[in-house]
């Protein structure tokens, strides 16, 4: 096995990480940041170390990496063997439908102003959806309790009518909540139910110190977590990839209060991309900029014929389905690692919409009356 040698930056981040305290690591796109960590921890192999993600495929691999004194767990997965057995089996009970719930709870159909002057009719399966939808948030947050911020209103609706809807919306928030960690519940939970009610519980992880990646994608939740540990906590992320902020997280690393290091040097790709990249990050407000690696011939293309490639990367679903698509006229055998559910559930919404039906999925294009719309 080659012997990684640590760069500058890396040593910097093993002093802070040694020297004790809590840290925060802003590392880019493919600075090593993975192994960064597996750095620290040998460092460390006389204590307990606990590392945690929240992707499952990530905590995977960090298994088959990591030495053998750091439990390498999703957070969720550290929160189901914490709660009581009761609640989690109601994960495998039938989901109830959100018009089903908007029924159960006396809500109907109601109609509400528009910024654009529009009356918007929202149909007890959206009224449904903004209850669970509500308390999931509350689920993800630090609140003891659901306020009435956690409610998603659609940005359409005219402000005073939105805040009037959530008001409204609050009291069966609540009751959702009660219903969800009854124990003599009947419905269906949502893995977001046990974790909060862990985090109620005021958890302690059982470790030396903690390794916390991809931060930037935690919660109001996990933030209140880690800061009742009595551990020290490395937290390591990138606040330019911030993908779940769809789900509640609040770009975390913003808000961590600790000693900073920084990764900069990428070792996915050469100066082209790198220079490219830090272009951008300008424009957001940052100053240090992404390095590349002199090894490394990275090129850009645009327009002209694409040259051969292994694998496309792509920002949204409707550049999936083109890829898809453009793949199978060339002949090529082509595998698609993404949401295909999600893809599907767009598509057949856009169908129901196009035949005069109104779709209830994606939430998408639930508030759409007809394609047109749209």
């Amino acid at each position: 096995m080659q012997k990684i040698v640590p760069t500058d930056e890396q040593i910097a981040v093993l002093d802070a990480a040694t020297s004790g305290g809590d840290l925060k690591v802003n590392a880019y796109a493919g600075a090593g940041k993975t192994a960064t960590l597996d750095m620290i921890a040998r460092t460390r192999n006389a204590s307990r170390g606990c590392y945690l993600a929240f992707n499952r495929d990530i905590a995977t691999e960090a298994k088959r990496k990591f030495p053998s004194n750091v439990n390498c767990r999703t957070v969720h997965s550290v929160a189901f063997s914490s709660v009581d057995r009761s609640l989690t089996a109601r994960l495998n009970l039938p989901k109830e439908p959100p018009h089903h719930l908007a029924t159960r709870y006396g809500l109907g159909a109601m109609r509400v102003p528009t910024i654009i002057g529009k009356t918007l009719e929202l149909s007890s399966f959206h009224i449904g959806r903004m209850v669970a939808d509500g308390a999931a948030r509350f689920c993800r947050s630090a609140q003891a309790s659901p306020e009435e911020w956690h409610i998603p209103v659609d940005e359409k609706i005219e402000e005073a009518a939105a805040a009037d809807l959530r008001a409204m919306l609050l009291p069966h928030v609540i009751r959702h909540w009660e219903e969800s960690i009854s124990p003599n519940g009947k419905t269906s939970i949502t893995p977001d139910v046990y974790l909060k009610v862990w985090e109620q519980s005021c958890p302690t992880i059982n470790a030396d110190f903690i390794l916390f990646d991809e931060a930037q994608d935690s919660d109001g939740l996990m933030l209140s977590v880690l800061r009742r540990q009595g551990a020290q906590v490395i937290y390591v992320g990138d606040p330019y990839q911030q993908i779940y902020e769809w789900r509640g997280a609040v770009n975390a690393m913003q808000y961590i209060d600790a000693r900073q290091c920084a990764l900069t040097e990428s070792f996915r790709f050469g100066q082209t991309f790198a220079a490219l990249a830090s272009r951008v990050l300008r424009l957001l407000g940052e100053r240090t900029p992404l390095r590349g690696q002199r090894s490394i011939q990275s090129t850009l293309v645009e327009g002209g014929e694409m040259p051969a490639v292994d694998a496309i990367l792509c920002r949204k679903n409707v550049t999936v389905v083109g890829a898809l698509a453009n793949g199978l006229t060339a002949g090529d055998k082509v595998a698609v690692r993404a949401n295909v559910e999600e893809i599907l559930a767009f598509a057949d919404g856009a169908d129901r919409l196009m035949q005069g039906q109104r779709a209830y999925r994606p939430t998408s294009l639930a508030l759409f009356e007809t394609w047109n719309d749209v």
